[in-house]
Order: C-alpha cells, then sequence, then structure tokens
C-alpha cells in the first residue's frame, strides 16, 4: 500500500515476538513480514486505438456537443505514446460540472482501450456508486465481463476486461490495467489519502493511462491544469444545454440562533414556501449532524401540511428516506454534505444554511448546488446560500460557477434564447 509504517507484535504463525505488520491497510486483510504476498507480471500497456478519428468512436453514444468534445480530447491523450522516463502514469483530467454526464463521457474511452485489446478499471469512492454503475456498465458493453468488487464483493477473484471497484480494492492489483479511471477524485475516501493514490497508480501498467474525472478538483489539480501541466478538458455545460443555476445570496441569522429563539426567519420560511408552492422538491442543507432535528422541528411548525423529513450519514432509513423523496412522497428534506453528491431529484430547489460554515468548502458548495437544476424538465432550478455572511467560500463557489457558464456559453454549448423561450412553451 505504499506505507512504511509498520507495527510489531508476537505471531504464533512464525514464532516471532515481533513480526511486522501494516497497519495502513489493516482494514483489508492484515499483511505479516512472514506471511506470503503474491503479484502477477502483466504485459505492456495498449494505445487508445481511436485517436486519428475520434469523430467515428464518438458517433455511437450519443454526446452532447461539449461531451463529445471532452471525449475527443481524451480519445487523443489515449492514442499518444507514452512518455519517456515518467514518472508514473500519464494523467488527463475531465473537469465536468456537475451533472454534465461524466459516466457516458467514459465510455467511448472505456471502448478505445478494449478494441486495442487492453484492460480498464473504473474506481468510485463508495459502494452504493459502484453498484449503480455496474447495470449501466453491463449494458453499454455487452460482450465485455465487468466484475465488481467492494467490500464482501461475491467477484473477488474474478478477472473481466471491465473492472469496476471502489477505491480501496485497488491495493489489490499491481500494474494490471491499461486505463484507471478515478471517479469523483475530490470525495472521500480517496482525497487526501495518500495510500490510496498510490494504489490507484500501482494499479495502472508501465505506460498505460490515468484519468481523474471532477466537477470540483483539488486546488493542486486545478493549478497543474491551469500551469499546462496536466492536460484536461473541461465540460461547461449540463446535456439540457441550460446555465448552471447561480446560488442567491439569503442574509439570515445562523442556525444557532435560530435554534435559540425557536423560530426561522421569515424571509427563510417565505422563500421556501415559494420554491415548494411552485412544485420543487427542496435540499436544505445543514452543516452539522445535531441540527436537523431541531430545524426539523422548526420547519413542520413554519410549513405546515408539507411531508417534511431529514436524513443523514447516522439514518438508517436514509436510503428509503432519498427513495421517498426522489417520490415526492417526502417534500422538503433535511440533510447534511452526505447528500451532496450521487443524488439526483428531478425539479429540485437547494437551500444551504449557515453556508459561511468553515465546513462547508468551496467544493462542497458547488457540489451541493449542483443538486439543482439538473432535470431538462426543470433546468433553472433555485440555490439559496443562507448565511449572516459572505465568506470567501462562497465568492469562489458562485465565481467557478459563473466561469463554468461564461465557457459554455462562448464554446456554444449554451441554447439560444429563442430555444429556451421555445422550449419553455412561449410563443416566439
Amino acid at each position: 500500500c505504499g506505507s512504511e509504517a509498520r507495527s510489531r507484535t508476537a505471531c504464533a504463525a512464525c514464532g516471532s515476538a515481533a513480526c511486522a505488520y501494516c497497519e495502513a491497510c489493516l482494514a483489508m486483510g492484515r499483511s505479516r513480514a512472514c506471511s506470503l504476498l503474491l503479484h502477477g507480471a502483466a504485459g505492456s500497456a495498449v494505445r487508445g486505438t481511436a485517436g486519428g478519428s475520434p469523430t467515428a468512436a464518438l458517433g455511437r453514444w450519443g454526446l452532447s456537443a461539449a461531451q463529445s468534445a471532452a471525449a475527443g480530447a481524451a480519445l487523443r491523450f489515449l492514442a499518444e505514446p507514452p512518455a519517456g522516463g515518467s514518472a508514473g502514469p500519464a494523467r488527463f483530467l475531465i473537469w465536468a460540472v456537475t451533472g454534465a454526464g461524466k459516466t457516458e463521457m467514459i465510455f467511448p474511452l472505456l471502448q478505445s482501450i478494449l478494441d486495442a485489446g487492453g484492460r480498464v478499471l473504473v474506481a468510485a469512492p463508495r459502494r452504493d456508486v459502484v453498484l449503480e454503475l455496474a447495470p449501466r456498465l453491463s449494458k453499454a458493453f455487452p460482450a465485455e465481463t465487468v466484475v465488481t468488487l467492494y467490500g464482501g464483493s461475491p467477484d473477488r477473484w474474478k478477472r473481466g476486461s471491465i473492472t469496476l471497484a471502489t477505491t480501496h480494492q485497488l491495493l489489490r492489483f499491481k500494474r494490471a490495467f491499461d486505463l484507471v479511471v478515478i471517479d469523483e477524485i475530490d470525495a472521500f475516501p480517496y482525497h487526501n489519502d495518500p495510500m490510496l493514490d498510490y494504489a490507484a497508480k500501482g494499479a495502472c501498467k508501465i505506460g498505460g493511462k490515468y484519468i481523474y474525472l471532477s466537477a470540483t478538483p483539488p486546488t493542486p489539480l486545478q493549478r497543474e491544469a491551469a500551469a499546462g501541466r496536466l492536460p484536461h478538458a473541461k465540460v461547461p455545460a449540463r446535456f439540457h444545454g441550460h446555465p448552471l443555476p447561480v446560488p442567491q445570496k439569503l442574509k439570515i441569522l445562523t442556525v444557532n440562533r435560530c435554534l435559540q429563539e425557536k423560530k426561522l426567519p421569515p424571509l427563510l420560511v417565505r422563500s421556501l414556501s415559494a420554491s415548494l408552492s411552485r412544485g420543487a422538491q427542496v435540499f436544505l442543507f445543514v452543516s452539522r449532524i445535531k441540527h436537523i432535528a431541531p430545524i426539523l422541528e422548526l420547519l413542520r411548525k413554519a410549513i405546515a401540511n408539507m411531508p417534511i423529513e431529514g436524513t443523514s450519514s447516522i439514518d438508517s432509513e436514509r436510503t428509503s428516506k432519498v427513495m421517498a423523496f426522489r417520490n415526492r412522497e417526502i417534500r422538503l428534506l433535511v440533510t447534511t454534505t452526505i447528500l451532496e453528491r450521487g443524488v439526483t431529484v428531478p425539479k429540485s430547489d437547494v437551500f444551504i444554511m449557515d453556508a459561511d460554515s468553515e465546513l462547508f468548502d468551496e467544493a462542497a458548495l458547488i457540489q451541493m448546488a449542483g443538486r439543482a437544476g439538473r432535470s431538462k424538465d426543470d433546468p433553472a432550478g433555485r440555490v439559496v446560500f443562507a448565511a449572516p455572511q459572505w465568506t470567501r467560500s462562497q465568492s469562489s463557489a458562485v465565481r467557478q460557477i459563473k466561469a463554468m457558464n461564461r465557457i459554455a456559453r462562448k464554446g456554444g454549448y449554451l441554447r439560444s434564447v429563442q430555444e429556451l423561450s421555445n422550449s419553455r412553451g412561449f410563443p416566439e
């Protein structure tokens, strides 16, 4: 796993009173100095097949113009010969706004490597994401064997041309894949974990390629991309061609003050009621789990006859509540950053209380805001930063959202005013 830290204990297997073992990867099983560790050798990495004609490779996937441009750039990257003397796998960043359709964009990249006889790995941060992606990959590549790996997976000893795994499972591989795709590189547990970064790079063959996917790349990667040291492509628009909703300011008291006064600010109640009245599903994010129950109580008093619930990472009923929220059985859901990713609910508005909290950095604010406007039936959505003060993180989040909208408009990826008017049913 790359860790150099060792612990020593008495070992019944070898009889030593100080047999070394690794604590960093203990969750994957104890690795002792006296135990056998096997790894096999893989062949040379293959190059993508579609570098000279990416248009032909993209045709079957039905991508938008913005998706096609990014996927085409990535295909050309895959077709390039490996750089001599490289310290690690060649890297490429796909920086795609929330709701841009990252999964669909990687299909032509996987096809390019598979057509050349290579093996591909797609790593995601959480088991639920892996389980969601598995049927989509199987449907997209019916002729390929898709192996799905996570803690307790029945596919543990299977081998396939496509491997889909949680990031910790990458420790099981050594130079096994021609292409490694890391989804949500800024998300827990991959972000800021040197062991998982080491595992991801180690899973890639010498001369192989390594692709990052993210809506909110970590600052070091953004700097590398800006300086030209990291080849990348931006996908600044969603598939429906509407701009990203720009967060609005709502100056209100902190959550703690609301709880002390035992009431919600009238301005917030009116704004929430307006969203509910227009038929929106409302995410209300708070910074701490302990705030969910008391805020829920105040909401139920302020907004009567409305199904309102709360959920968090410690809620055993979270899955069923999210499903009920999707089905409109719940109309307002109070939650934390546990739902900032991986949850798409049609016709959603987003409110973030204590948006000035130090727990909400730029990336978290962008991800939470990204729950709104994802559906083609309600592409505008509303995003509200509710807080007593305006912070650098809030400013940076708004700046990045506006910047992506400008890039999308300049690239011709946004629909014209006439098209938008017609899509809303307005007369010409």
